[in-house]
């Protein structure tokens, strides 16, 4: 079991680097197509993101339910770590993705899809960013 969590904890930290990439290069795109009539097929890296995102999300999802810093007992919400990952961390990814499922769905039937894309895209980014246990925030997690 030690070794199936290690596994996952790993792709699941680098996994991170793949969707902040798929998600800056997808904002990209659709950031120089802002305001244009097309087709938001155009641009796959909003595809792929949705994607990884969406793949993130289940390894983030299985990890919440075997980790040991996920807690829920009368110390957790005085615990800055056991917090951060059992509701902080989990939270704000869930509205993340969210909005990047919403960004897809939307822009799948906007005149305008890139706009709808740009900015469902450019919040959750925003969110990932904050809710990703950098290590300078000395939660308990390094860089991989």
């Amino acid at each position: 079991m030690d070794s199936f969590y290690n596994i996952l904890l790993h792709a699941h930290s680098g996994l991170r680097w793949l969707v902040l990439i798929a998600l800056l290069v997808a904002i990209f795109q659709t950031f120089s197509k802002r305001g244009k009539f097309g087709d938001i097929s155009e641009t796959k890296s909003v595809l792929i993101t949705f994607i990884l995102t969406n793949l993130q999300f289940i390894v983030g999802l299985i990890l919440y339910f075997i980790s040991e810093k996920v807690q829920f007992n009368s110390n957790t919400m005085q615990n800055d770590i056991i917090r951060f990952f059992t509701v902080e961390h989990i939270l704000m990814m869930v509205v993340a993705v969210a909005l990047i499922n919403i960004g897809y769905s939307r822009s799948k039937r906007a005149t305008k899809p890139f706009n709808s894309a740009f900015n469902f895209y450019f919040i959750a980014l925003i969110l990932i960013l904050i809710s990703i246990p950098w290590p300078f925030r000395e939660l308990g997690s390094g860089w991989f």
